[in-house]
């Protein structure tokens, strides 16, 4: 009975504490502040429209937020509010954008993501809406970016010798033919192509000599490297081997390319690796080709064009035209 009794009192002060840290971690998880994040997209029938909008202010009821908070390249936002926020409260978010009208959401609390669609504005009423949009058409991208290449200065050649006397038992010596009957010699050659050099495409060939009481005793000679060894075993009379391989030298060049932008409505995007170096677009103008230089302000005539990192440090590229131009069917 006095173990039951012990076993019960252990069970009920398990719970209670179980109970207390449970409450606790609570308590701490309440008094966290909370955190609204979502996505600010332009509004569009056709989700591939849809574009991420950059630099969209996003605010709250006065007194909710210490700060508000801004939309970022792919349009992420994340509004910190004050402790005393909870759950299920109403709150009115709003989002801010000179191209965009004013919008405002009526919405409560939670860890759900948070959508805005922004309508962009028209164009004011002091525009020329008379003169017709300039078309853009024939957009390519070009860049270039850092490659290796590989550049052929030569070829290494060199003979060596496998020395050794005919008809000889083996008699335990160190080197045997295969089967273990005749003395033989093992010969060794070193090709090197030099510092930054590379050897491809090697040969080795027995060229003078009983060649068939021959074998090479690796084949990693074959491998590319600056340095290569070759070791062959000979049973018979002497022989000479010939090796002889192609010297490349590596070296870093830039490499041009181009590419075409995907284009939904208004909007062009398109994707560059991470080296990519001198990022340019080359359009027609109604039907003039002019190049236009990207540069680290990202400053376009005709567009407004934002970038953003992905993972693997790539950068993707959001062009918007301007008001009073339109993209060439």
């Amino acid at each position: 009975m006095p173990n039951s009794s012990a076993r019960l009192f252990r069970v009920v002060v398990g719970a209670v504490l179980a109970l207390c840290v449970v409450t606790l971690v609570l308590i701490r998880y309440r008094r966290q502040p909370l955190t609204i994040t979502g996505a600010v997209i332009v509004r569009d029938r056709d989700s591939h429209k849809e574009m991420p909008i950059a630099d969209v202010i996003v605010g709250t009821n006065p007194g909710l937020a210490p700060n508000a908070a801004k939309s970022d390249s792919a349009g992420f936002f994340a509004l910190k509010l004050f402790k005393r926020v909870r759950r299920g409260q109403r709150v009115k978010l709003t989002f801010r954008h000179p191209g965009y009208e004013p919008l405002d959401l009526d919405e409560s609390v939670s860890d759900k993501l948070y959508i805005a669609h922004m309508v962009p504005m028209r164009d004011s009423p002091g525009a020329d809406t008379k003169r017709p949009p300039v078309k853009i058409g024939n957009v390519v991208v070009r860049y270039s970016y850092k490659t290796m290449r590989s550049v052929d200065v030569g070829t290494a050649v060199r003979t060596f010798v496998v020395a050794n006397t005919p008809n000889v038992p083996c008699n335990h010596a160190p080197v045997c033919s295969p089967d273990g009957r005749w003395k033989a010699n093992i010969g060794t050659v070193i090709l090197d192509a030099g510092p930054g050099n590379q050897l491809h495409d090697i040969r080795l060939s027995c060229i003078a000599g009983p060649c068939p009481f021959t074998r090479v005793e690796s084949n990693d000679y074959t491998r590319p490297s600056q340095t290569v060894t070759a070791s062959v075993r000979g049973w018979s009379d002497t022989t000479t081997f010939l090796i002889e391989a192609e010297v490349n030298h590596a070296m870093v060049s830039q490499a041009d390319h181009k590419s075409y932008p995907v284009i939904f409505g208004s909007a062009l995007n398109f994707t560059v690796p991470a080296d990519a170096e001198g990022v340019t677009l080359e359009a027609d103008l109604d039907g003039e080709s002019v190049i236009f230089p990207l540069g680290p302000d990202l400053l376009l005539s005709w567009a407004n064009c934002t970038s953003a990192n992905n993972a693997d440090l790539s950068k993707v590229y959001h062009c918007e035209l301007k008001p009073g131009y339109r993209f060439a069917p």
